[in-house]
């Protein structure tokens, strides 16, 4: 008969903490972490009636002018209903690289969710992704730190896992930049990942959370792998085991793991290089009294940390260097750790360094998330020792007022923010002192649940309104812009001819929620050729440059092809418009200063007639531009148009003011500085101009999702121009083409044909390198699979007597005393 000899795992004889639930008590756990988090979030925006809860939207900045318009999109490719594919997008700034834009707003693994629900109900499938995203950060991170240690209630790690995900960066910025949720997410992953690197297990799965993690959004990827290498680093300072292996180990993970997303991730970079540039700025800390008053729940900032975490947190921190019963070398190394990121996010260098070298144009304090990861870490380091005792607990409270305290001349700091602060001190102090007994345990669990939800539901609550009243807002998604959508769809005639949306607009992509093919379009990505383009003749945009406008000008649409387009709530119907592809002769123009002789000269043709004194001649369409005013410009009794310029934010489109309507009637036009120019536009020489491009244009043009082909009448040479920007990329007839002003052009000689294949910069590299790291991780497998089997040999090996020498998987021992990982 044979026997086993088992171990006894090693640990055991360690002064225990409470014992391990069973794998379902865990992952329930686990669970009601995410749902302190769902309830938390639902709850504030339910308290400011904010949608979907009540009457106030939450169509504020990139989240209306993005966010929502890219999933929008999104539904469309994934249903088949999109202009394009995921490669080049026809929809949207009259044809752009869409890879670029997939990288940086949806791809996200959750981002497809959105096709679940009707397009019309595409902001709440938004606003669900991000209160999804929020409960599996703290999922995740309740998830974390139960493999690193068990704590004294197994209760704690949910409600810091929660404390995690609803930490001020969360509920006041990443609520309107769903795509930096996916960070939240992954700082806890990748801290997951480099403790098993520090342990040398799950090397395969490792590489491919690293890779999930910078597929979803890299941006964010990069400050939560910078907080994961520093939690790594901590881990291995206080065990006393930093050794030169683990973080060469942990380096390798991460260039494999972003070596796979490179496919992504190379053409978004080189995306970002060809991309108009924004405003450069320099770095300027806020002030000491700001950042400690953006500690307290209830308090809301464009340009200071988010940095509140619940104040359990915040106690428990502060508490950890005045234990004794933790060992030395564990608390200066985690209240250290705290102090340097906290210090990081005020020092220049630093800065850089946590937003891959380039002071963003909007909030400067994008990590904060990280420096709440690492408090909540440093938190739940300290309770795998048990809850802090009443001399520490006092001291740690003393600290809290302190910084309470420090923040009192901030005007950020309000009586609310204060009372919420002192009330949750109260509620936490009170729960870490009662009497370590069982009949104890609901009421603090209680107490700190409450001082968790409150102040949480209360930040989000204050921060929605408060951000209403300080970011730009648009209409939300409604009636109005379904039968606005409706109209586009019955009017749409692509390839035959665009569809533009028109003015005034929703937000900034409209032809993507929206429909149509226009020139509207706003990225991180808005090439600098298209801005320069649209520019020279004389369109408008905001966000300095990368928000472009529609441009509702008669010449535009027929050089550009539009044949429908939104005006005065309806569509209308253009005059003939131009096919994609035309022919010219001569060598390419060079726009210059006037947008109007810019209009004629990519014509082909005088179409503007002269102004005499001011006044255009009558029967003529007036044409105003004044790109730096702003207020109402009109001629005669028309109704006024309003300007918006004002560089280097905005840029006013040239507009139509109406037919002249008697002789010397002059256009008033709004004060300020800048050029101002009047057009005349003579509709009868637009007609004969287009009728002659059309006699040698394209008759048939065919957009694909990786290109276009077209054909001509007769065979052709000349110069073909294609109605798109020449953004890198494009090769037409095996060659790389010639910008013609701005526009895709290539010779021809003699063909009746043309044939123009698109791929993203850096599309290729990244497939190479993501195929060397695949086969680095397949050899990587290979290895682990021979060591598998050398290990299973010794086993048997280890077979004696007809007595089996059973052992057990053991899992290693953490570093905090009393526990097992």
């Amino acid at each position: 008969m044979r026997t086993a000899l088992r171990t006894k795992p090693p640990g055991t004889t360690a002064p225990a903490a409470s014992a391990a639930p069973p794998r379902r008590a865990t992952a329930a756990a686990t669970a009601l972490a995410g749902l302190l988090a769902v309830a938390a979030v639902c709850a504030g925006d339910a308290a400011a009636r904010i949608f979907p809860f009540g009457p106030r939207h939450r169509s504020v900045n990139d989240l209306a002018n993005q966010f929502v318009p890219f999933h929008a999109h999104l539904w469309d490719l994934l249903r088949g209903r999109a202009d394009g594919g995921l490669l080049l997008d026809w929809r949207a700034g009259w044809g752009t690289s869409f890879l670029p834009d997939y990288g940086t707003y949806l791809s996200s693994p959750l981002a497809p969710l959105v096709a679940l629900v009707p397009r019309a109900d595409i902001e709440y499938a938004v606003y669900a992704l991000t209160v999804l995203k929020t409960a599996l950060a703290a999922a995740a991170t309740d998830f974390l730190l139960r493999r690193l240690s068990a704590a004294p209630a197994w209760w704690w790690p949910g409600l810091l896992g929660a404390a995690y995900a609803l930490c001020g960066w969360s509920v006041t910025e990443g609520a309107y930049n769903p795509m930096w949720l996916d960070g939240l997410i992954a700082f806890p992953l990748l801290c997951l990942v480099a403790e098993w690197t520090r342990e040398g297990r799950r090397p395969l799965l490792a590489v491919l959370t690293v890779t999930v993690c910078w597929t979803a959004n890299f941006y964010t990827a990069h400050m939560a792998t910078l907080g994961a290498a520093l939690f790594l680093l901590a881990r291995l300072t206080a065990t006393g085991g930093l050794r030169t292996r683990v973080p060469l180990r942990a380096a390798v993970t991460t260039v494999l793991g972003v070596g796979l997303a490179a496919p992504v991730l190379a053409p978004v970079f080189l995306s970002t290089r060809q991309a108009h540039p924004g405003v450069v700025r320099d770095f300027d800390a806020a002030g000491a009294t700001d950042v400690l008053a953006r500690l307290l729940p209830g308090t809301y900032g464009f340009s200071t940390p988010a940095a509140f975490v619940a104040t359990p947190v915040l106690l428990l921190v502060a508490s950890l260097a005045f234990r004794r019963d933790v060992p030395g070398r564990e608390r200066w190394v985690w209240t250290g750790l705290v102090l340097g990121v906290a210090l990081s996010l005020q020092w220049g260098p630093t800065h850089l360094v946590w937003h891959l070298f380039a002071t963003p144009n909007g909030s400067p304090y994008r990590q904060s998330f990280v420096l709440a990861g690492l408090l909540v870490l440093a938190a739940h380091a300290a309770l795998v020792h048990g809850p802090p005792g009443r001399r520490p607990l006092a001291a740690g409270g003393a600290v809290v007022l302190a910084l309470t305290a420090a923040a009192l001349p901030s005007p950020l700091a309000t009586r609310p923010a204060l009372l919420l602060a002192l009330a949750g001190l109260a509620a936490t102090a009170g729960a870490l002192a009662l009497p370590r007994r069982r009949r104890y345990a609901v009421l603090a669990a209680l107490l700190v649940t409450g001082t968790l939800l409150g102040q949480a539901a209360a930040t989000t609550a204050y921060a929605d309104r408060r951000r209403l009243a300080h970011l730009d807002d648009y209409p939300p998604h409604g009636p109005e812009q379904e039968r606005r959508a409706a109209a586009l769809a019955a009017a749409d005639g692509w390839p035959a001819y665009r569809t533009d949306s028109g003015l005034p607009r929703v937000a900034g992509n409209d032809p993507l929620l929206l429909g149509g093919q226009g020139a509207a379009y706003y990225s991180s990505h808005t090439p600098a050729v298209l801005t320069g383009l649209l520019t020279g003749l004389g369109g408008g945009w905001t966000s300095r440059g990368r928000s472009l406008q529609s441009l509702d000008n008669p010449v535009v649409d027929a050089l550009s092809g539009v044949g429908a387009r939104w005006r005065d709530g309806r569509v209308v119907r253009t005059a003939d418009p131009l096919p994609l592809v035309t022919v010219r002769q001569g060598p390419p123009p060079v726009l210059g200063p006037s947008p109007f002789r810019n209009q004629e000269l990519l014509l082909g043709a005088r179409v503007y007639a002269a102004p005499a004194a001011g006044a255009c001649p009558v029967g003529t369409e007036v044409f105003l531009w004044a790109p730096e005013r702003t207020g109402p410009a009109r001629l005669g009794t028309r109704p006024p148009v309003r300007l918006l310029g004002g560089g280097p934010k905005r840029r006013a489109a040239m507009t139509s003011l109406g037919d002249q309507p008697a002789p010397g009637v002059r256009p008033h036009v709004p004060p300020g500085r800048g050029p101002v120019e009047l057009g005349c536009l003579d509709r009868a020489r637009l007609r004969a101009a287009v009728a002659a491009l059309r006699s040698s244009a394209a008759v048939a043009v065919t957009p694909t999702t990786t290109g276009l082909t077209a054909r001509f009448p007769h065979p052709v040479t000349g110069t073909a121009v294609v109605a798109a920007p020449a953004i890198p990329g494009w090769t037409c007839q095996g060659r790389r083409p010639e910008p013609y002003a701005g526009l895709l052009a290539v010779p021809l000689t003699g063909t009746d044909s043309l044939s123009c294949a698109f791929r993203p910069p850096g599309l290729l590299p990244g497939l190479a390198v993501a195929g060397v790291s695949a086969l680095a991780l397949a050899g990587l497998a290979a290895v682990q699979r021979r060591r598998g089997r050398r290990a299973a040999a010794r086993r048997v090996a280890g077979t004696t007597d007809g007595r089996e020498l059973v052992l057990p998987a053991v899992r290693p021992v953490s570093s905090e005393r009393g526990a097992t990982s």
